[in-house]
């Protein structure tokens, strides 16, 4: 672009400095004095005093030579204080710039001024004067798709989604084409709104464009269709995209483990492996909590080897998460053994560690780390006493439950939740200590919640205690009317007392109410693959001829070692024969017979349940893992049972 010259003096004096006969140094202080090269090494100082952050400095110096300078009108100089502002979020600062920009005629009239200072404002939470500002604007032509969509996405900055959705159809409405830009904050305000007719809207703008868009519209797109249970069109999305970034493979991961789709996560995760995408260690710690609920443990090996593996040092978060993963896999020495290796630990870390020991019912060991992490100076929270109290509930650690209770309050400073009041109501209940338990929870600071309810529901059941126990029923039908676990537990307590026509009773309340009790139901993994099992299901597999060798095998060593069927557990007023095939039909056998054919001689057999082990098949298991020599590792919705030559790690208290 040609320089122009207001004055002919400053004509006279360039030409006077390109030549090698005038006087360098008188000529060179004229130069520098001419407005437009001072207007330029004003630029520059503002820019450097900006970007380190000299905000007081920066603004001062921007109100002096806004004066002095007369054509000081480059919004450049305006524009780099004011990112600095956004940076800082500084609302004093940035008013200042403000007054100075809507105060001349020519920067007031700058597009990419307004839109910097519509977000300045956002970003100090000031809508008000966002929108001010952008009402403010007069000249149509003014309001670019920038200024649109700064105001569209201060408004989706602030928790105003549907603010942020009807700024765009507005902008629409005027006729401006959207941008990258607008259209990714416009899905993301469809996400928030949970809207995906709108969302399907801006679809048909993106594929009747002219341009392809980028990725991060992709992204958002692909996330609205995930979130919203549309898979088909997340995975025609995703399958038809010109590129794929992490991210994108992230963002189907994330939803995929949200929705517990665990197995289309486990592919997806090994196809992007295949196609040397690589990963993030986001993406990890998004598939380990997955491997953890599913006790998916061959996958999270998987995944462990893919970070010894990699160059990158582990950050905490991850290793965390490996932690709880192969805790509830029921591989606790694994989870040691990384906690012990970490360079680094915080306060997840101990909780994590310590709450793998209380589900696997290693109280010693629990309470030795937990005496150790006191030694370290680190201070215990809430979540860390949770983890003890229910590590002494599960294990019937009684005396020591209660006195941690009360360190607790007086020694650590940690004042009692409600889960806190949940695990003591437990450990006294379960110990038989029924009064003990009623009386916490009528004085308890708290409105009892249907956990605690439930537990001593629970107490009363193991105990005998009808009286007590209905109480905690009644309560239980109003605070979980749709629960089917609350009256599955009021029925059992009815039927281990003989009380027929009650049982009956609450059958039909079931029935009157539309509530099915949960079918009991178990898996494995073998190999890549997990393998369902229903209570009373796999007919297919039970008439193979496989199943029927091993069961007769494991019949016939079960009896000699003097095992038969408890029918007491079976709480229908059927015959005993009935009864004996009922129990012999639950998932958890199905499950361990089906590993004991497909896995080999001496591999651990890892079963997980969705509902309690019963008494039955917890004593069926003690013995199997006897006779085949096998380790028997079956984690129910309470807690771990690891079975070793005939014996259970819970000692039979649970």
């Amino acid at each position: 672009m040609p320089l122009r010259f207001d004055k002919l003096a400053d004509v006279a004096t360039l030409q006077a400095y390109l030549s090698p006969l005038g006087s360098q140094s008188i000529i060179h202080s004229r130069f520098l004095q001419i407005p437009w090269r001072q207007q330029a090494g004003f630029s520059k100082h503002l820019k450097g005093l900006s970007k380190s952050g000299k905000l007081d400095e920066a603004v001062v110096t921007l109100i002096e030579k806004s004066s002095s300078l007369s054509n000081l009108s480059s919004p450049e100089a305006y524009t780099d204080v004011l990112h600095a502002c956004i940076s800082a979020r500084s609302l004093h600062h940035g008013q200042k710039i403000c007054s100075l920009v809507l105060n001349s005629p020519s920067l007031r009239h700058d597009p990419k001024l307004l839109s910097k200072l519509i977000t300045l404002f956002s970003v100090c939470r000031r809508l008000d004067l966002a929108r001010e500002i952008f009402d403010g604007v007069t000249d149509p032509t003014l309001l670019t798709e920038k200024v649109w969509a700064a105001m569209a996405i201060g408004y989706s900055r602030n928790g105003s989604p549907r603010d942020a959705l009807l700024t765009y159809i507005d902008m629409l409405c005027s006729f401006i084409e959207p941008e990258n830009f607008s259209i990714s904050v416009a899905l993301k305000a469809c996400i928030d709104l949970k809207d995906i007719r709108a969302g399907r809207g801006i679809h048909a703008q993106i594929v009747k464009r002219r341009e392809k868009v980028d990725q991060v519209v992709n992204n958002a797109l692909l996330k609205l269709y995930m979130e919203r249970g549309s898979f088909e069109d997340a995975r025609k999305l995703f399958d038809g995209m010109p590129q794929r970034n992490i991210v994108t493979w992230n963002s189907l991961i994330s939803v995929l483990s949200k929705k517990v789709r665990v197995h289309e996560m486990f592919n997806l995760f090994r196809k992007m492996q295949q196609e040397r995408i690589g990963f993030s260690w986001a993406t990890l710690t998004t598939i380990l909590p997955a491997c953890s609920r599913v006790a998916a443990l061959l996958t999270g090996k998987e995944i462990h080897a893919q970070v010894l593996k990699s160059k990158e040092k582990p950050d905490v978060p991850l290793l965390n998460s490996l932690l709880d993963m192969y805790g509830k896999c029921g591989e606790v020495e694994y989870s040691r053994r990384i906690f012990d290796g970490m360079s680094s630990k915080d306060l997840t870390s101990w909780n994590t560690m310590l709450n793998c020991y209380a589900i696997n019912g290693k109280i010693e060991e629990e309470i030795n780390l937990f005496e150790r992490m006191v030694e370290s100076g680190l201070e215990p929270d809430g979540i860390t006493f949770v983890a003890l109290l229910s590590g002494c509930s599960d294990t019937g650690l009684t005396e020591y439950g209660l006195s941690l209770f009360e360190r607790m309050k007086t020694e650590f400073g940690v004042s009692p939740a409600l889960e806190h009041y949940a695990c003591l109501v437990d450990i006294l209940g379960r110990a038989g200590k029924i009064k003990e338990a009623v009386n916490v929870v009528e004085t308890m600071p708290f409105k009892p919640s249907a956990s605690i309810w439930g537990s001593l529901l629970n107490s009363c059941r193991l105990h005998g205690n009808v009286s007590v126990g209905e109480i905690a029923a009644k309560e239980l039908f109003v605070l979980e009317p749709r629960n089917p676990g609350n009256y599955v537990m009021v029925s059992n307590l009815y039927a281990d007392a003989k009380m027929w026509e009650k049982v009956d009773k609450i059958r039909e309340m079931m029935k009157q109410r539309g509530i099915r009790k949960e079918a009991g139901c178990s898996w494995i993994q073998v190999k890549d693959k997990i393998q369902i099992f229903v209570a009373g299901g796999g007919y297919e597999f039970r008439n193979s001829d496989e199943y029927k060798k091993v069961w007769s095998e494991l019949q016939e060593a079960t009896e000699k070692s003097g095992y038969f069927p408890d029918t007491s557990v079976v709480l229908h007023d059927v015959d005993d024969e009935t009864k004996a095939n009922w129990v012999c039909g639950h998932s958890e056998r199905l499950a361990t017979t089906y590993s004991l054919i497909h896995t080999g001689e001496g591999v651990p057999v890892r079963v997980t349940k969705n509902l309690r082990v019963c008494a039955d098949c917890h004593s069926w298991m003690k013995i199997v893992s006897q006779v085949t020599a096998r380790v028997i590792v079956l984690r129910d919705t309470k807690r771990f049972h690891h079975f070793v030559a005939g014996i259970c790690s819970c000692k039979d208290y649970w």
